[in-house]
């Protein structure tokens, strides 16, 4: 009998398994489901000069910004592929005690807020009550956009790169739109945030990389 899981991301070996299993690649796709790459990369055909970035990500934890938190880290998962985000779509899940039109009202403000602060366009998804359900659930798709010759991805750290290491509990999303580097500077590779303190560092060359 296998062990039960546990709360949380999937262990690491059980998701090589199941994606090296079960993947299926369209050839137009530069990159693919891979542990470490937070978005998949998407070529649309010759002579169109950029990559669509599509990601996905949920907010299971209960929060009162939920629809906020929902956008941000969407966007977060889009600027680490030095793109820029454009499309939003959510899917909501409400508990069947305790949603009013109140609450829904509250939920989409806070959704169309942060996606009007982003300049990204909110273009659809899924709502329903759903019985068993003890807080919300949203589940965020993001769709950016990227020059070709602009791409970063996370298997691609040198040594030499720049890192910057902010908490865990910063209240904004790592987004650099445009991957501008100290005083405004493009770096040659990767991504600065231009928000919050972090500390500054460069990476090290080891096996895993």
């Amino acid at each position: 009998m296998d062990r039960p899981l546990q709360s949380g991301k999937l262990d690491i070996d059980l998701l090589k398994k199941v994606l090296k299993r079960y993947s299926i690649v369209d050839p137009r796709v530069v990159i693919g489901p891979k542990i470490g790459e937070d978005a998949a990369v998407i070529d649309l055909g010759k002579g169109v000069e950029r990559y669509w970035v599509v990601t996905s990500d949920p907010i299971t934890f209960t929060t009162d910004e939920i629809g906020y938190y929902g956008v941000v880290v969407n966007i977060n998962d889009i600027a680490t592929r030095g793109a820029t985000p454009k499309y939003f779509l959510a899917t909501l899940l409400f508990p069947g005690v305790g949603s009013d039109q109140k609450l829904i009202h509250k939920i989409f403000r806070q959704i169309h807020d942060a996606c009007r602060r982003f300049k990204v366009s909110f273009i659809g998804g899924h709502t329903e009550i759903t019985p068993g359900l003890d807080r919300i659930i949203l589940s965020g798709h993001m769709i950016g956009e990227v020059k070709k010759e602009n791409l970063v991805k996370t298997s691609g750290a040198r040594a030499g790169d720049l890192l910057l290491i902010v908490p865990q509990n910063l209240p904004l999303p790592l987004f650099a739109p445009r991957a501008r580097g100290p005083m405004g500077r493009r770096p040659k590779r990767g991504i600065f945030p231009p928000f919050g303190k972090g500390v500054k560092g460069r990476v090290e060359m080891k096996e895993e990389l």
